[in-house]
């Protein structure tokens, strides 16, 4: 793509390890034990901590022609932050009315591990790999916005311009799979960041992580926005063949105004109804997530959604309410009354109630699907919904038929073991 700048290798921020894969889980986790967002050093003596707000109310717009998020909040782990302050001749304002498109910039992720493991009891799953952190779609209201802060980046238009790939993904994996005793389930693609977003057409490290999984008859679950899992339906329709993929296609809207401020690089629901057409005339089983739900918003959509879905084709649904934890909360509001500003108030409103008061609440059973009259209301619409068009079906995977094949030619399995 014409506007990527590749760099060769990662920065370094504050001294932390990129090469340590993010459990995207982590996040929820601290909230859940009360842990603060940031460190808690004291400064160094002599030298004062400054706190500074990120978007002062005065400040205008970030908006960027292309992404989601309207503003760049700073890193939460950040001890001093800066903010644009107008000098009193209305600069500020004039050096942000016409702001040029920002360039998507991909770093070298050097990962020494690809497979990020978790113990939530409320997800399907137990290991993830993503090829890439951040995500160019910029969908404003992904939970995975955070996560960019581990890294020294914000989780507002860094999350999407700021990407970081792991050129030797396929190679990691394989080596994971051979160690000894590993035990195969499902992994997830798509859990953080989407496996298909456009770097991917260039890339296609989520063909390699495919390949790899096809050759050890590994069974794999992929979530996805992008009309892009067609391109790789010769190496799924094969593994759909022996019980080993699920694909499920996200639609969070059938508005496709809508979905162009919401979702803006992602493909449109047309095309993800069509895709999951396509896959499922291959024989790739293949499921919807209307997802998130945001109330006053999207939410009466969600029959409509899943009735598209069912006549294309879809055999199984699901339903997340909308979640905003750490920096998305500001990211999400700034954009709520950038584009919506006669409904922001009664939106957040409505989070709130879902949300015991609050805009997030990470507790186990209750982050996806919220608490309330509404919350619960949201949950049997679904049900009744999922049941009139046959989305209830929930097969699962084969893992049984895992195996390493026979190590690449010049590799004997001693040296395969010391990886």
């Amino acid at each position: 793509m014409s506007d990527m700048m590749p760099q060769s290798e990662p920065p370094q921020h504050h001294g932390r390890d990129l090469a340590r894969e993010i459990d995207p889980q982590e996040i929820e986790a601290l909230d859940r034990a009360g842990v603060p967002d940031g460190p808690q050093k004291p400064p160094r003596p002599g030298r004062m901590s400054l706190s500074i707000p990120a978007v002062p109310p005065t400040a205008p717009p970030m908006a960027r022609r292309g992404r989601g998020a309207t503003v760049n909040p700073p890193n939460r782990f950040d001890r001093q932050e800066a903010a644009p302050f107008d000098d009193g001749w209305d600069t500020m304002a004039a050096d942000f009315s016409d702001l040029p498109p920002l360039p998507t910039t991909l770093i070298r992720d050097a990962s020494r591990s690809v497979i990020s493991y978790n113990q939530s009891p409320d997800i399907g799953f137990d290991r993830a790999i993503n090829p890439y952190r951040g995500c160019e779609h910029g969908c404003v209201y992904c939970y995975a916005r955070p996560s960019h802060a581990y890294l020294g980046y914000s989780p507002g238009l860094d999350f999407e311009t700021k990407l970081l790939y792991k050129p030797e993904v396929a190679d990691l994996l394989e080596r994971e799979l051979r160690k000894p005793g590993y035990v195969a389930r499902p992994i997830a693609l798509g859990s953080n960041t989407d496996p298909y977003q456009p770097i991917e057409r260039t890339l296609k490290l989520t063909r390699a992580v495919l390949e790899v999984l096809a050759r050890f008859n590994h069974p794999v679950t992929i979530v996805t926005k992008s009309a892009g899992v067609l391109r790789d339906i010769d190496i799924l329709a094969p593994m759909a063949q022996r019980n080993l993929v699920r694909v499920c296609l996200s639609v969070t809207t059938l508005d496709a105004n809508l979905a162009r401020r919401m979702e803006p690089r992602a493909a449109t629901p047309p095309r993800r109804l069509q895709a999951i057409a396509e896959l499922t005339r291959a024989g790739i089983p293949t499921g919807v997530l209307a997802a998130p739900m945001i109330p006053a918003l999207n939410d009466a959509e969600m029959e409509r959604i899943l009735e598209a879905a069912s006549r294309a084709g879809a055999r199984w649904g699901g339903y997340v309410l909308l979640r905003l934890p750490h920096e998305l909360k500001q990211i999400f509001e700034d954009w709520l009354h950038e584009h919506f500003p006669d409904r922001a108030r009664h939106v957040l409103e409505m989070v709130r109630e879902t949300r015991a008061g609050g805009l997030n609440d990470a507790k186990y059973g209750q982050r996806f699907t919220g608490t309330g009259v509404y919350a619960d209301l949201l949950s049997r619409r679904f049900a009744r919904a999922a049941r009139q068009w046959g989305l209830d079906n929930h097969a699962t995977l084969d893992s049984t038929a895992f195996s390493a094949p026979a190590t690449p030619s010049g590799l004997s399995e001693a040296q395969m073991s010391l990886f």
